[in-house]
């Protein structure tokens, strides 16, 4: 005898989910609907295997996502093997070992289901899918524009609204503190006090530098203001160069984007572990959870690299549903070339499997808003 309560087979693990009718169909179209927009700017898809052997899913790039990695072993080769959390340190193996004599710039896409240890903030969702862009090869500010214009694209076609995209620097703030020469527990402490945003205590243990970063904690904002308050302020030379750098992927932006909505916080670092250059992260009015995020990196390589993530099943609770197929019902009999045009015309056809079917119950049971009579689509409600 056992005390366990009785197994429920409709129980799942915390943070997996079934995808049912209609999330699972409008998620697949959201995602082929954004794979279309890359396509069409000459990204070429690659599909990298869910599982890779640990010592390889976890070098370069991937170092950073190890702390999100479930890891199993090969029954086969006992070896260590990882579920990936993120997709973008595969396209940097890709790029590094299966396509390095491709011509570049290297224009490569991606979509598929990643898996993480936990959450965010513990809560929601632990099999994730991704989709996206990896541009490698280019280090400029056009390159870093491209991938930012792909995504507005992207999000324009779904028609999700109140689009905003932040960016940000995480060099500059590793450069800052080299530069103020910051080292072990008050350089730990000090950016803690810069994760948090505490001006305080950024003022307190900031030094000779605490004024700079004060004023750059406070800068964070609109694009154009956030820029003005970051060259008005007396950086040095290294650090100079990364915020010119980030003005002028500001300015490339824009010219590739009008009026897209931009801000920019010159010291945000939170969660850039591999990214050396411009990040982004793409919000959308009324959304807690990023639609995506990317930015600069090198390949595994060392080669200049950057890209996009972005995330359907956020992306599609922002954006209006999208428009599903009308169903039609097919009593006993129809035709098949009468079916096959129907289906060629963007129906959804669903056929009575015997003769002895009442069509029209059929139809309203299996929600079917036409039924084809003596050849003819008939709204169910009035046949």
């Amino acid at each position: 005898m056992t005390d366990d309560p009785p197994f429920n087979p409709a129980l799942l693990p915390a943070g997996f989910v079934d995808r049912l009718p209609p999330e699972a169909e409008a998620e697949a179209a959201g995602v082929e609907t954004l794979m279309r927009v890359f396509a069409a700017h000459g990204y070429d898809r690659v599909t990298p295997p869910l599982l890779e052997f640990e010592t390889t899913l976890l070098s370069g790039s991937g170092a950073a996502v190890a702390a999100q990695t479930f890891r199993l072993m090969d029954p086969d080769t006992r070896r260590m093997m990882a579920l990936r959390p993120d997709i973008t340190p595969q396209i940097a193996r890709i790029a590094a070992t299966r396509l390095p004599d491709m011509p570049r710039p290297l224009r490569l896409s991606y979509a598929g289901p990643c898996v993480l240890m936990a959450s965010n903030r513990g809560e929601g969702d632990r099999q994730i899918s991704q989709a996206g862009v990896e541009l490698i090869g280019p280090d400029g500010p056009h390159a870093d524009a491209e991938i930012v214009a792909l995504a507005a694209e992207c999000l324009a076609t779904l028609q999700v609204r109140g689009v905003s995209f932040d960016l940000t620097m995480p060099a500059l703030t590793t450069a800052l503190l080299d530069a103020g020469g910051f080292e072990g527990h008050v350089r730990g402490t000090l950016m803690r006090a810069l994760d948090r945003k505490d001006a305080a205590a950024v003022a307190r243990h900031g030094g000779d530098l605490a004024n700079v970063l004060t004023r750059l904690l406070h800068a964070a904002g609109p694009a154009h203001g956030a820029l003005a308050e970051l060259a008005a302020v007396d950086l040095p030379p290294a650090v100079r160069a990364l915020s010119e750098r980030l003005a002028a992927t500001v300015a490339a932006i824009e010219t590739r984007v009008p009026g897209i909505r931009l801000t920019v916080d010159p010291v945000e670092f939170r969660g850039w572990q591999y990214h050396t250059g411009v990040c982004v992260s793409v919000y959308a009015a009324g959304q807690r959870e990023e639609l995506g995020r990317g930015g600069r990196y090198l390949s595994n390589d060392d080669e200049p690299a950057c890209g996009i993530t972005l995330r359907p099943d956020i992306i599609l609770r922002a954006a209006p549903p999208l428009p599903s197929r009308t169903r039609i019902f097919l009593p006993w009999g129809t035709p098949a070339e009468k079916a096959a045009a129907l289906r060629a015309a963007g129906y959804a056809t669903v056929s009575a499997l015997g003769p002895d079917e009442d069509p029209l119950a059929q139809a309203a049971l299996l929600a079917c808003t036409l039924v084809v009579v003596d050849g003819q689509l008939v709204p169910v409600d009035d046949a």
